[in-house]
């Protein structure tokens, strides 16, 4: 009876021991039929209501009190996952969760705890990568960028273009990530495509605002896109064979459940299809042509889990857009003599990037992600003509040779380290650093001319800007901390520096963002957020050009600046629909603008003479309604803002030191995009855009003569006057585009034709606008003229198909 009571007592010792103890659950979710880690799972006990995410790595850390627990695995798209047992000391559980079914594989994504009801974070939307491909674009080239153009507080720039302008800020101040490394041009075609390839990419996030402490270095957005990993567990592929390129992704285990690969290619074939018809137009003695255009991407990336706690990535990137031309013409002159003449000219521009990746397992509570990386974005013009004479009496030869380059480019050096800590429920502590080794390469033009017959002719010279050396660091420190059960708060601090040509630049940037609870399924959030930004793109037009320049800020031009208040609604309806109404104030400083009349013409050389330093704010209200599961999905925003930009400063004045609005303020914005699964056979999906018309520069009004006179913009007046800068708005945009999917299963795969309608009511929205002036007689018989603007339209209805093959 001593023993059983002395034992009864030393369990009940140990239970009492153990409760008052916390032990860490921890380990990777991934898909269990392709290994592929899964971004932002959730875990979650349902007997303490505590949970917690996994990262962009697919880990996650989850301590719980020791005891029973019931954890809950769930991913949108995938079999929910249960684990029950009894908690006595640090677990490690990797999950492999299964999908619901064949085709969820496409459409699958996350619902980010930390972006929806409960989270602490706002300003931030999650685009499942299935919908993303399911959009019917421009020549049916699905495209990370347009999708994100849909969204709420993004705006679009010229029509069909890539650029996006977010919450009242340029193209150049998004940071566009390619797995944590920064893509500095993305866009193929001059705009019109960008360089990320659907095919490879697993996961796309869009911060818009209360950027959390991890990121900086733009004051606009961050879009943070993940590249997959790779199947580790058996081969498969997809080709796809569109309007304007071809697509190729191959994926499978070099190691079968160790190493994985992933490699995606995709070019244009608009030259090949072009030489052809430049041979047979050309085909004489006298001259021939040859020359084209395009575009590729290749993306490859190779995982390696060494152990349960180490894990090695390699990803590689390449894009290029490339013009190439060679004419050679043959003919006699009147002195017999016989001239052949050639001409060569090779324009290609691009990017590389590379990164090597390490993460570790320190502990339960401790995950690390090292990073070492290059990126390098360059343009090459080359252009060279000879030319040879030869005469048979007398006998003589004489060739001259004329070459001209221009050259220009960034490149960046980076190491990172990333640190998640999660000492406890309450706390999901994030915290590192990055160095980058800059290196911008102004535009540099290097001529040579040399002739056979006269050796002292010969010019060899280069001439422009050296090149730019800087160093810019960051650290930074944020935590997502639970306060009880209704108040949860994204606390960070972001520390920079930026030093270029012995000036020493930093910036302390707080950022918050805190969510109160007022219901499981409803959420108020507010935070605020401060941004600087070192480098700036020097850029004439509102296409993506090859010449825009990336160039550092200077002893004149200083960093740029933005801080950022917002505030928002979030309601959970009937867990199917996410809505959200964000309301924001954005005031900007430091901003430049081109001086009237100045202009940048593909080099560096004095541009801080050619512009202006100023101010600006944007405020907004945005709504969304999104729904990313099940047989329907898609989303529907809205956008009312204004944002507006005042250069008054002394001896720095635009527009006579008068407010103006930015080149892409439009008051209204609207977009329906749905995505409809008939079967397993057919899905349809559309979208419809409206808004309202972007601004320009025009002289509506004349005058008669040198006088001060005014007079009315139709008339026979001759000179011209400009009230103020984009003093004219375009017509109202809108444009519908519609796709349907035919899938069919074949022996070894899936196959699928898509067909869609870009523009499919044949609206002509305006391009540009020019003013045209025409001659007529007035009822006395008087020549008069009469002027009137003009609009441009390029996109009418254009249809495009594609046919796509899985195995």
């Amino acid at each position: 009876m001593l023993k059983k009571s002395v034992l009864f007592l030393l369990l009940i010792f140990q239970t009492l021991s153990l409760s008052s103890k916390n032990f860490t659950i921890s380990g990777y979710i991934t898909d269990q039929k392709t290994g592929e880690t899964l971004i932002s799972a959730s875990v979650f006990d349902n007997l303490t209501k505590k949970g917690a995410i996994s990262n962009n790595f697919g880990f996650y850390s989850l301590t719980l009190p020791a005891g029973t627990v019931d954890l809950s695995f769930s991913y949108v798209g995938y079999q929910k996952e249960i684990q029950k047992f009894y908690l006595t000391k640090d677990t490690v559980i990797h999950i492999q969760m299964k999908g619901v079914n064949e085709l969820s594989e496409v459409t699958i994504t996350g619902g980010r705890k930390e972006l929806g009801v409960q989270g602490s974070q706002m300003g931030a939307i999650e685009i499942p990568v299935g919908q993303i491909k399911s959009i019917p674009t421009l020549f049916g080239e699905t495209d990370v960028l347009k999708a994100l153009q849909l969204l709420p507080g993004v705006k679009a720039g010229t029509e069909g273009s890539a650029g996006i302008y977010v919450r009242g800020g340029g193209p150049d101040e998004n940071l566009l990530l390619l797995d944590g490394i920064p893509v500095y041009n993305v866009n193929h075609l001059f705009g019109f495509v960008s360089v990320f390839n659907t095919d490879a990419i697993k996961n796309v996030t869009l911060y818009k605002g209360n950027f959390p402490a991890r990121f900086g270095g733009r004051l606009s957005s961050v879009i943070d896109i993940r590249m997959n990993d790779g199947n580790d567990k058996e081969y498969h592929g997809n080709v796809s064979i569109g309007l304007i390129s071809t697509k190729i992704n191959l994926e499978g285990p070099l190691i079968k459940e160790k190493t994985s690969f992933n490699i995606s290619l995709r070019r244009s074939y608009a030259d090949i299809l072009l030489q052809p018809i430049l041979y047979l137009t050309s085909k004489n003695e006298e001259n021939t042509m040859m020359g084209g255009y395009y575009f590729y991407d290749f993306n490859a990336k190779i995982s390696h889990k060494i152990s349960d706690k180490d894990r090695l990535f390699l990803s590689f990137y390449s894009g290029d857009d490339a013009i190439y031309a060679n004419m050679k013409d043959n003919y006699t002159n009147f002195d017999k003599s016989v001239q052949k003449d050639q001409m060569k000219m090779n324009w290609d521009w691009g990017n590389i990037i590379s990164a090597l990746r390490w993460n570790h397992v320190i502990s339960s509570k401790l995950f690390m992600n090292t990073t070492a990386s290059y990126t390098r974005y360059r343009f090459k013009l080359g252009l060279q003509n000879i030319s040879n004479v030869k005469t048979t009496n007398p006998y003589s030869e004489k060739t001259e040779d004329i070459f001209m380059s221009y050259r220009s480019g960034i490149e960046d050096y980076s190491v990172r380290a990333d640190f998640d800590y999660t000492p406890g429920s309450n706390h999901d502590i994030k915290f590192g650093g990055n160095f980058t080794y800059h290196t911008f390469r102004p535009g540099v033009t290097a001529q040579k001319y040399t002739s056979s017959d006269d050796i002292t002719s010969k010019i060899d010279t280069t001439i422009g800007d050296k090149n730019v050396f800087s160093n810019e660091t960051m650290l930074y420190a944020e935590d997502n901390i639970s306060i009880g059960t209704f108040i949860k708060a994204n606390v960070g601090l972001h520390y920079s520096t930026f030093k270029v040509q012995d000036q020493f630049y930093n910036s302390l940037e707080p950022r918050l963002s805190m969510r109160f609870l007022i219901s499981d399924k409803f959420s108020f959030k507010t935070g605020f957020a401060t941004m600087s930004q070192y480098i700036h793109l020097l850029s004439n037009s509102s296409l993506s050009l090859p010449t825009d320049l990336w160039v550092p800020v200077t002893k004149r031009i200083t960093p740029m600046k933005s801080k950022q208040v917002s505030a928002g609604f979030y309601y959970n309806l009937m867990n199917t629909l996410d809505l959200s109404v964000e309301s924001y104030y954005k005031s900007m400083d430091n901003l430049i603008e081109y001086k009237d009349g100045a202009s940048f013409l593909g080099s560096s050389t004095g541009w801080e003479d050619k512009v202006y330093m100023g101010r600006g704010w944007a405020y907004g209200l945005e709504f969304l309604a999104q729904k990313s599961f099940g047989n329907t999905t898609g989303w529907l925003g809205y956008t009312w803002s204004k944002t507006e930009r005042l250069f008054d400063r002394p001896g720095q004045e635009i527009n006579d030191g008068e407010a103006f609005p930015a080149k892409y303020d439009r008051r209204h914005d609207m977009s329906l995009t749905l995505t409809h699964k008939f079967s397993e056979k057919i899905d349809l999906s559309g979208s419809w855009i409206y808004s309202t018309g972007q601004c320009g520069t025009l002289a509506l009004n004349t005058y008669d003569g040198p006088g001060i006179e005014q007079s009315t913009y139709y008339g026979s007046e001759s000179l011209s006057y400009i009230s103020s800068r984009n003093n004219f708005r375009f017509d109202a945009y809108h444009r519908m585009d519609l796709g349907i999917n035919f899938h069919k299963k074949l022996k070894h795969g899936i196959r699928t034709w898509n067909f869609s309608v870009y523009n499919a009511y044949n609206k002509l929205n305006p391009f540009f606008v020019y003013p045209t002036s025409t001659d007529y007689k007035d009822a006395d018989g008087n020549n008069k003229l009469r002027k009137a603007l003009t609009q441009v339209s390029i996109f009418p209805i254009i249809p495009s198909v594609s046919y796509n093959y899985k195995f």
